[in-house]
């Protein structure tokens, strides 16, 4: 899993360089030049964008006890993308400047509106950056809040296993003292009688007469 995103990482580094590249070269460059290389690092600006989708996937199958190297990079790396857009941004209002200006020459008024309307595009674009922005943090945070339930529920599953167990070992306790019970129930059961047993009566002879000595004898 670490393999991949450092791949990533390293596409993203050297896409980056490119970009950072060429963006600086864009005031310098022949009109016909210029148009070609906005073009080419508009196409590795998407590029670098699926990059970052790519390793963010990864990120999140890493375990989280080692996610939070990973995080920190990976904000890292959104914040450099964000500024090789505004400064990519910055390179294209000034190229578009320049080819109004060539196209229009100095026409005081009309290049004065067009000013003012390209830099009011460009604050609505920095606003709804900022709303992506906070949008992002916000799926962020409930991404963490997310991931705390999830460790929460983790353990309080560990916790029913145990209780589990611990019923498991009471009821093959009980179990084991309903046998000798049983046993004991048994043994009991299988032993004779203890009442009395009746004895036949059987006259004793007195030592001298014969006479029954419990009877009295004649005068």
């Amino acid at each position: 899993m670490s393999s991949d995103f450092e791949g990533y990482e390293q596409d993203f580094a050297v896409l980056t360089a490119e970009i950072t590249n060429k963006i600086a070269r864009v005031p310098r460059l022949p009109p016909d030049e210029k148009k070609q290389v906005v073009a080419n690092v508009e196409k590795q600006l998407e590029e670098a964008k699926e990059l970052l989708e790519q390793m963010d996937l990864e990120v999140r199958e890493i375990p989280p006890q080692s996610r939070g190297m990973y995080s920190n990079r990976m904000r890292s790396y959104k914040q450099e993308m964000g500024k090789l857009e505004a400064d990519f941004k910055r390179s294209r209002i000034a190229y578009s400047d320049e080819v109004r200006n060539e196209l229009l020459g100095d026409d005081g008024n009309s290049s004065e509106n067009q000013r003012a309307h390209l830099l009011d595009n460009t604050e609505r674009l920095e606003r709804s950056s900022r709303r992506l922005e906070a949008g992002y943090q916000i799926a962020v945070e409930t991404e963490q809040i997310g991931q705390e339930m999830l460790e929460n529920l983790s353990h309080d599953r560990e916790k029913i296993q145990r209780a589990r167990e611990r019923l498991r070992e009471t009821d093959a306790n009980l179990g084991k003292s309903s046998r000798v019970l049983t046993g004991m129930l048994r043994r009991i059961s299988s032993r004779p009688s203890s009442g009395l047993h009746t004895v036949p009566w059987e006259p004793s002879p007195c030592c001298t007469c014969g006479v029954p000595a419990h009877l009295p004898t004649r005068p």
